[in-house]
Order: structure tokens, then sequence, then C-alpha cells
């Protein structure tokens, strides 16, 4: 998460989209079909499938296109949800080369659907990136980011201090708190798993009962959420608790004073992830994407860039973030097999309780 949320790309137009459907449950790739040649020089054009928060600086591009003597181009389907499913069903017709944005809430039903091939790379940095990989797809799935998808609250709203996660159900807090619709929003899918770890998957759903009828606000994104309801100096809104990232408040620094900050006992881990896609034009040419993104120069402007922290352990992030942007000591995390295996039961399930 996030994620560069101002930021315009300009993404290349797909002409011809061919979709074909695929069982979700196929096998991931043999790890020797997959193999990347040796014999295979990365030139021409390489395709990187993304999600419409991707965010590179254009000099850093221009950087990498000079040195490799490659052309990037860029596709975004939507967000990381709607990137899965894109991938799904092109499986047989590849979207591109190299895919970057799965993140741990679809990692599993992207390597089952069997749309990556096999690659790990020799960066420097993938030994850090390696702790973030997914069990039984570390060769598919390369970690870049990570970041602490969390409730962030108006200071001045809350000049003692923010509530705690198990109080917001309480009286005085009602129509105070604005999340996003985890159906439609990354973040929001993150959240209502952090209320899961949080809760136990027994009173997650009271929980959300209980917020529901405290007026907890809904919308369909995190830009919705963000930069319309929240009550924060920059933005006028009317909800002093909106969901958003452990690293946005260093954004909201107003004449060298911080004006909000995240509640870290409501955060969930989000990891993103890069992979070759299988069936890709260019392999050669998407493994060194993989690799450029493990890259000094590509992990340290991962903050700035998508406010996110970088795997790498290398390189430092900004100096206002170890003031502002503090990561959760013990952020919420389920496995992505369970996530997969209950993800759609568990937004049905949401879906029912919150908004019906």
């Amino acid at each position: 998460m996030r994620i560069s949320r101002t930021a315009t790309l300009a993404v290349a137009a797909l002409s011809t989209l061919t979709l074909a459907a695929c069982s979700s449950g196929s096998e991931a790739p043999d790890a020797s079909s997959a193999a990347p040649s040796a014999s295979a020089a990365p030139t021409g054009t390489v395709t990187v499938v993304t999600h419409d928060s991707f965010y590179v600086d254009d000099a850093l591009l221009a950087s990498f296109e000079e040195e490799t003597g490659l052309t990037v181009e860029l596709v975004a389907p939507g967000d990381a949800g709607a990137l899965v499913n894109q991938l799904v069903l092109t499986k047989d017709a590849p979207l591109g080369d190299v895919v970057y944005g799965i993140d741990n809430t679809f990692a599993t039903r992207a390597t089952e659907a069997g749309v990556l091939a096999a690659y790990s790379p020799a960066a420097p940095a993938a030994a850090d990136a390696a702790s973030y990989a997914v069990p039984g797809a570390e060769d598919l799935l390369t970690a870049i980011d990570f970041s602490d998808v969390c409730l962030n609250y108006d200071l001045a709203a809350f000049p003692d201090g923010a509530p705690a996660f198990a109080d917001l159900t309480l009286p005085e807090y009602a129509g105070m708190v604005s999340v996003t619709n985890p159906a439609t929003s990354s973040p929001g899918l993150a959240f209502m798993l952090a209320t899961i770890a949080a809760t136990d998957e027994d009173g997650w759903l009271s929980w959300w009962e209980a917020m529901r009828e405290n007026d907890v606000r809904v919308t369909a994104s995190w830009s919705d959420t963000y930069y319309t309801d929240f009550s924060a100096p920059n933005y006028g809104g009317d909800f002093p608790i909106v969901l958003s990232y452990a690293s946005s408040p260093p954004f909201e620094v107003v004449d060298g004073e911080p004006t909000t900050a995240a509640m870290l006992d409501t955060c969930f881990r989000q990891v993103e992830y890069a992979g070759v896609l299988e069936g890709a034009e260019n392999p050669a040419a998407a493994e060194l994407v993989v690799e450029w993104m493990l890259s000094d120069e590509f992990q340290a402007a991962l903050p700035e860039s998508m406010y996110v922290y970088p795997v790498s352990s290398s390189v430092e992030v900004p100096a206002d973030w170890a003031e502002y942007a503090p990561l959760a000591d013990t952020p919420t995390t389920l496995d992505p097999a369970r996530i997969d295996a209950m993800r759609d039961e568990w937004i049905d399930a949401w879906t029912a309780t919150v908004l019906d």
C-alpha cells in the first residue's frame, strides 16, 4: 500500500485483450520448464503488468532503459485484485512479460493458477526479499516492498491519543470511522483481514456488526476514504479516523508539525511481489526487471514514489519516516493459503454483515 496516490501514470493501451478462462486450481509451473535461458539476450520491449497505483520516476525508468537497451511498456488493468484476476483470465495469452504488484492477499491465487514462471533473482537484496517469501512459491514471486495498512487518525480530534482498536465500537466514536470496501479495495481487504486476525475467526463479524451500528462509513476506494472523508487539515472531511497506511503521516506534516498518525494496533502487513509471467515473449528482459526492482536505486526510491518500505536492508528510508511513519511492532498477518481458501467467503460474510 499503498503507494503513489497522487502520481499520474501513462500506461500502454491494450489494443486487443484475449480472455481465456482457466481453472484456478491448476498446478504451478515446474521449475525446469521455466528456467531462464542463458542464451536469450534481453533486447526490444519488455511489458510490465502492474496495478494502477504503480509509479516510477521518469529519470529512474530512463536510466534503466539506457543501461539495458530495453524499452519498458506499462500495462495497468486495475488494483491488486483486478490485476490478479486479469493475469488468471489471460494466462494463455499473457498481458506482458513481468508482473509487479501481486500482494500477499492474492499471492496464492496467482501461483496456483500457473501464471508465473520460475525465477530466483541473484541481486544482493534477494536475501532480504526471501524473508517475505510466499511459502511454496519462493521461486515464483520475489518480494519488492511492504507496508502496514492501518487506521490513521487526525491528531487535532484526539489530543490525548487515539482510541484503541477494541474501543472503536463504543458510542463515543460513532460516525467517526471511514474504511474501504474489501470487495473493491486492496487496503480494504487488508484491513478486513486485520480484524479477522485480531479478533479470531469467530468474533470478527461481531466486531463489524457493532461498527455498522456505530455508523462506520464504507467507500469504494482508498482515495475516497482518505482524500474526501479525512478531517485532517489537508482534506477537511468529516471523519477523524480513516483507513490508510502507517507510511501516510509523513506526507501530512504541515509547517513542520505532524497532523496525523497511524493506529499501530490496527495494522495488517501487506507485501508486494514481482514475478516473470509464464509464456512471456521476453522472459530474459523480464528477469532483468525483477533484478532492477531489487537494485539500490529502485529500492531507495520506493518510499517517496509509492509510500512503501523497501525490502532491502542496504538502503535507508527518509529521515522523517523514523519519526512519523514507524512500523507496527506486531502487525497482524495471515497465511496466504488461508487467505486464498477463505477470501471470497469472508468478503461475502462481511458484505452481508456491513452493507446488506
